[in-house]
């Protein structure tokens, strides 16, 4: 199927009828998912609806001819496709938010409901419909705030610094207790996975992909959520580096320092990987690194047991030993608690980038490499799983509010910060000085 860069209409009739008749042979959701996962990277979704569209008509047009026979052919044939639209509405809502596949769905719908003689057809397409709606209308909401996602300021570490400390509110002063602050870490971070889709990962595939001509998807939806949930990643980081930087003592520092620590630690324990990656990512920033009478005070033994689990060698083999394992925890577990699994976003999408630039789309003999996109799919399914969890933690205001909302140095910032509170040690530590000064 898909032979060639353009796609006839008999391909495309082959490959719908092919899913219909997996129905009965494989997990239907599982086979469905995959197919219309992959072929946006072949053809715009709004397009391959109306293939389905004039399926129906010809299904229709065959079969209607008033045998008994034909009139069950017809009726399976339109539950079908039902459940081609059901699964295709609530796990890939956003490609109906173009207008050209919401007049092909209404069009389909209209013809599916006039083989149905008892109304049943009518109420399944009603409510499928009300759901999408739904659906699109939260998506939106979400895209119309998501500009108000705080960014890293450019506001100078010595503006804070010149103010007594006791006025300096920091996050001990709002949570005290690393347990309490990575369940806050994570009740975030299910939040801002939750509004990553399918089409928003496939992205990475049907924008870079240079095999096929024509345009996908890349140049109808941008990577909205994606950007957001990557620039939660970085403020993340630049706050823990924010919290260190801006204290003038070296004793309660070395407090934070070892508080941060213990955070990522339960993060760790939690399940939460892309925190405990974020808060070990903006200890290891250069700002906070250099602090050298800092760091000897800190008992570093539990940071060299995470710095060892987010170990890049061998492809960060030791990290997905540990996702694996919770993963597995995960698939056996009986609380919402122990179900939580958040991947390190960025490396999810190296794999996933990765996946697709080794393996070609098609076959030597010109067929799609479905074996690739099974694989593709596969771990996107996997981290859709992991995103309906639902949070198992009481939300607590104040302490968002501060992780989300509180001041954060810009890099250069830090450094001044850093170099405040420890003194330059060589030449190139006294150049930027001088320079930064």
């Amino acid at each position: 199927f898909f032979q060639g860069r353009q796609i006839s209409f008999a391909k495309v009739f082959q490959l719908v009828l092919l899913i219909l008749g997996f129905f009965s042979l494989l997990p239907q959701r599982t086979y469905i998912f995959t197919f219309l996962l992959s072929s946006r990277v072949f053809i715009h979704p709004h397009e391959l609806l109306a293939k389905v569209g004039q399926i129906c008509i010809k299904q229709k047009q065959q079969l209607e001819t008033g045998t008994e026979a034909e009139k069950a052919k017809l009726k399976s044939f339109a539950a079908k496709i039902i459940q081609l639209l059901k699964e295709w509405t609530e796990t890939f809502p956003y490609d109906f938010q173009d207008e050209k596949s919401m007049k092909e769905l209404k069009e389909i719908a209209h013809r599916i409901t006039q083989c149905d003689e008892v109304g049943v057809v009518k109420k399944i397409i009603s409510q499928m419909t009300q759901n999408l709606l739904m659906a699109l209308s939260a998506r939106s909401q979400y895209q119309e705030i998501r500009e108000k996602f705080r960014q890293p300021v450019t506001d100078k570490g010595t503006i804070l610094k010149t103010k007594p400390q006791s006025t300096q509110k920091d996050i001990l002063s709002v949570c005290c207790d690393p347990l309490i602050l990575a369940q806050q870490l994570t009740y975030i971070e299910l939040e801002r996975v939750s509004n990553i889709y399918p089409e928003d990962l496939m992205q990475i595939v049907s924008h870079m992909d240079s095999l096929d001509n024509h345009k996908c998807r890349g140049d109808v939806t941008k990577t909205y959520n994606l950007e957001a949930y990557d620039n939660w990643f970085n403020c993340l980081s630049m706050l823990v580096a924010t919290e260190i930087c801006r204290i003038v003592k070296k004793k309660q520092r070395t407090r934070m320092v070892e508080f941060f620590i213990d955070v990522a630690r339960e993060c760790f324990n939690i399940g939460n990987f892309n925190s405990m990656m974020a808060i070990i990512s903006g200890m290891n920033l250069s700002p906070v690194a250099r602090l050298k009478k800092t760091w000897s005070k800190v008992k570093t033994a539990k940071f060299d047991v995470l710095e060892h689990h987010m170990d890049p060698s061998s492809n960060f083999c030791n990290y997905r030993t540990a996702l694996q394992g919770a993963a597995q925890r995960s698939q056996t577990a009986n609380s919402n608690r122990e179900k939580i699994v958040i991947p390190v976003f960025n490396l999810f999408i190296k794999d996933i980038y990765f996946l697709h630039k080794i393996h070609t789309n098609r076959l030597p003999n010109g067929q799609i490499n479905f074996k690739k996109f099974w694989e593709i799919s596969r771990q996107i399914h996997d981290f859709l799983t992991w995103k309906q969890v639902e949070c198992p933690f009481e939300k607590d205001k104040k302490i968002q509010s501060y992780l989300l909302t509180a001041p954060i140095y810009s890099e250069e910032a830090l450094f001044i910060a850093s170099f405040e509170s420890e003194g330059p040690e060589n030449h190139m530590e006294k150049d930027s000085w001088k320079t930064l000064r």
